[in-house]
């Protein structure tokens, strides 16, 4: 089973580096004395990654979907089955 959560999470952090993501870095200075002085929030963008592309095409036959891939799936097919039947008993 860890197997199989280990090489999900692995596909994940390909598929954010194929398609680049945000990055929040945080920096914080100190004087003399140990004390917080300034504290800086920085968002950075991680343009997506060539390399992650590439890899991730050679290997399409391979990927299966992650589990909150599968679970996103589930529930939107549930609502778009709910509205279909409440569609149906307004009809009646």
């Amino acid at each position: 089973m860890e197997d199989k959560e280990d090489k999900n999470e692995l596909m994940e952090a390909l598929r954010r580096k194929a398609l680049g993501f945000t990055l929040s870095e945080r920096t914080t200075e100190y004087d003399a004395e140990g004390n917080e002085v300034k504290n800086k929030v920085c968002m950075k963008e991680v343009p997506p990654d060539l390399s992650a592309i590439k890899l991730l095409l050679e290997r399409t036959d391979e990927v299966q979907p992650t589990e909150r891939e599968l679970e996103e799936e589930r529930e939107r097919l549930l609502k778009e089955l709910d509205a279909l039947h409440r569609k149906k008993d307004k009809k009646k």
